[in-house]
């Protein structure tokens, strides 16, 4: 039997796919608790300095898998597939000290949405759709919905758009800015790659030091932000990666990081 997510390491780029695609790749336990192991090992593994979340066949993935909760024998229960599935997988993306790429080749709907526009860079195949499915079945947005979208696209669109689970296309995702960009079909693949060879190639630490600056000006004071920019850079500034920045400029050639 397939695994529920694949895993492969290439030029420094960790690409992860949902793979249940009879389903859309919506997400059973099995899945989400995999998905969890496999962003631990990419935190933990030095080989990886760039990650690109993606799925296999036509969809990104199309949130919850509805016949696991609906079913006597498999159901965790709401409680256990938020506090275990959904909130552990939204905090691994934020705090993990490298960069994910989210490329979303279809459908990405409920927690799928969620979970794409969680991560640092969001592009999208031109076919792709984002969909707030929940209050279509009676529920609310939840893995960082009602955090991440009104910051996206303003309170007033992501209210409508969590009430009304319209389908926006990736086209409209880009001119909202809830995603950094939608892709050609026949560019795509390619994009991505590239992409996430680039930020592969760039120096890691600083990346780590912007995604946590960045995440704690979700909640901080202008003064509170401040003092964090100011700790922040001066720890940048300590890397080696720095020296090597600082010194290809002078010496106006193209830098060679190493994350460090």
């Amino acid at each position: 039997m397939d695994a529920s997510v694949t895993f492969k390491i290439e030029d420094g780029v960790a690409y992860i796919a949902l793979n249940r695609a009879p389903v859309f790749n919506s997400f059973n336990r099995e899945m989400a608790l995999l998905l969890q192991d496999i962003l631990d090992d990419c935190a933990l593994n030095n080989a990886v300095r760039a990650i690109v979340l993606t799925g296999n066949g036509k969809a990104f993935c199309a949130g919850q898998d509805l016949k696991e909760v609906t079913s006597p024998e498999l159901n965790p229960g709401f409680k256990k597939i938020l506090e275990e599935h959904y909130n552990p997988i939204i905090l691994k993306i934020r705090k993990i000290n490298k960069p994910i790429i989210a490329a979303v080749n279809g459908v990405a709907a409920g927690a799928g949405a969620n979970i794409a526009l969680a991560c640092d860079v969001v592009v999208a195949h031109e076919q792709a759709k984002f969909i707030q499915a929940f209050s279509k079945i009676g529920l609310i947005p939840d893995s960082g919905g009602t955090f991440f979208l009104p910051r996206l696209v303003g309170f007033q669109k992501a209210s409508a758009l969590a009430m009304l689970g319209d389908t926006i296309s990736a086209k409209e995702a880009e001119r909202l800015g809830m995603i950094y960009a939608c892709l050609d079909a026949d560019v795509y693949e390619d994009t991505v790659t590239r992409l996430a060879g680039k930020l592969a190639k760039m120096p890691t630490r600083a990346l780590a030091l912007i995604k946590a600056t960045l995440n704690a000006s979700l909640t901080n004071s202008l003064e509170a932000q401040l003092a964090l920019e100011s700790k922040n850079q001066i720890k940048a500034a300590q890397t080696e990666d720095y020296t090597e920045g600082v010194t290809a400029f002078i010496e106006k050639r193209k830098p060679v990081f190493k994350g460090k």
